[in-house]
């Protein structure tokens, strides 16, 4: 089964969009969220071995994952999972998997991740992408100015004119918040949220990281500040 520490957010990389599908006896005993191909499982308690579903939202194919939660301290790894090649007597119709056949953001996005969610030896290259100046405001209040939340950048990727964002968000209010990318003010390509709501201020829920992809500097994309 795949190991959880109370407490402490794992990552496993499925490589494909997916559904989760959990028992009931796991109801409030662990979150479970899915994005970018990756599923973040964090233990609030310890419970025995117990087996969920994932559901591929593209094939319909179902993933079944054994996972366990135990009282521990010691830091774990992401954990990526690896199919086995098609033979071709049940192989369909079939898709070579590279690079190409991705959007650029969704690339963009994964690599932003990768760069502040796993361990550097296990971050996917890309090829053409380097670093790029932020150039905004230390804490942006145009973003997402309907919502109590600080956004704060942090780090910027380009390749080419296309640049991915890394934005912290953090709650500032008593209640929990759903992010919805369609709140968003300034014009993007793209936008994913690490995980799509906040808990309430003080919990370890509170902050998640956004991903703005744009075309040219992200400065160029958002509502520009207020003038003191």
């Amino acid at each position: 089964p795949v190991a959880l520490h109370v407490g402490q957010e794992r990552i496993v990389d499925v490589g494909k969009a997916v559904r989760i599908g959990y028992p009931a006896t796991l109801e409030g005993k662990v979150r479970l969220q899915s994005a970018g191909g990756k599923v973040f499982l964090l233990a609030n308690t310890a419970f025995p071995v117990t087996r969920i579903q994932l559901r591929d939202t593209g094939s319909g194919e179902l993933l079944l994952l054994d996972i366990q939660a135990t009282q521990s301290n010691s830091p774990l790894e992401p954990v990526q999972i690896s199919y086995a090649p098609q033979t071709p007597a049940t192989a369909k119709t079939p898709v070579p998997v590279t690079a190409s056949t991705e959007p650029l953001p969704v690339l963009l996005v994964r690599y932003a991740a990768q760069n502040l969610y796993a361990p550097l030896r296990t971050v996917e290259a890309l090829p053409g992408v380097t670093p790029a100046p932020v150039r905004l405001a230390k804490r942006i209040t145009t973003l997402l100015p309907q919502q109590p939340v600080t956004a704060i950048p942090l780090a910027s990727w380009q390749v080419n004119a296309t640049t991915v964002t890394a934005i912290r968000l953090q709650n500032q209010s008593g209640q929990r918040i759903t992010l919805d990318p369609r709140e968003l003010q300034g014009q993007f390509t793209a936008a994913a949220f690490q995980h799509d709501w906040l808990g309430p201020r003080g919990l370890a829920e509170d902050t998640t990281v956004m991903y703005l992809v744009t075309e040219g500097p992200v400065s160029r994309a958002l509502l520009p500040e207020p003038k003191p």
